[in-house]
C-alpha cells in the first residue's frame, strides 16, 4: 500500500535531479503512480473500503493536476514521463 524508504529512494534516483529531489512534478507523479498502483489490487480485494477508494481517487486527481501542469509548461518531459510511467495514451 504504502511506499517504502528504499522504494522511493530509488523513484528519486530515477527520476530526481538528485538524491534529495524531492519537488520536481517527475518525481511526485512516480511517488503517486507508485502509491495508485499498490493501492489499487487492495480495493480490488475490499470492494466496500470507502474511505480507501476516496484516497485512491484524491491521489489521481493530484497526479491528473501535476500532469497538466507539466504538460503546459513543458511538453517533451510530459511526454517522456507518461511513456516511462505507461499512464494514459
Amino acid at each position: 500500500m504504502s511506499l517504502t524508504k528504499e522504494q522511493k529512494a530509488d523513484i528519486l534516483k530515477k527520476y530526481g535531479k538528485g538524491p534529495n529531489d524531492s519537488g520536481t512534478p517527475e518525481v511526485q507523479i512516480a511517488i503517486l503512480t507508485a502509491t495508485i498502483n499498490g493501492l489499487s489490487p487492495h480495493l480490488n480485494q475490499h470492494k466496500k473500503d470507502n474511505h480507501g477508494r476516496f484516497g485512491l481517487l484524491k491521489m489521481v486527481g493530484k497526479r491528473r493536476r501535476l500532469l497538466d501542469y507539466l504538460m503546459k509548461k513543458d511538453i517533451e518531459r510530459y511526454r517522456k514521463i507518461i511513456q516511462e510511467l505507461d499512464i494514459r495514451k
